[in-house]
């Protein structure tokens, strides 16, 4: 019970620091699966959304600055993202802090 009290506050947190970026699109779920070049996140209603990230992509797990490679399926997200060319690209990439996400097997 109290892990989910702890996963439910980490979630609110990183909604809230979601509208923070006005003129984005934000995306809030659990990451499906990466490429190099995009990140598939399934949102809390069911939605898969695809996600390009490039060099520019900032990638932050409670506040540090991270690689894309340290996001793995199954880690909680929130996406800034602009609509670029009929796509959605990522200016921030803001994961739940490690204790927040789920085990991985």
């Amino acid at each position: 019970m109290l892990k989910k009290a702890i996963l439910v506050l980490a979630i609110f947190a990183l909604a809230t620091t979601a509208f923070a970026h006005g003129d984005m699109e934000h995306i809030l779920g659990t990451v499906t699966a990466i490429s190099d070049h995009s990140l598939t996140v399934k949102t809390p209603k069911g939605e898969v959304k695809e996600v390009e990230v490039d060099k520019t992509t900032k990638v932050v797990r409670a506040e540090q600055g991270i690689s894309l490679s340290d996001v793995h399926v199954g880690d909680r997200v929130v996406i800034h993202a602009r609509r670029h060319d009929e796509k959605l690209l990522a200016a921030e990439v803001r994961l739940a802090p490690q204790n927040s996400a789920p085990a991985r097997h």
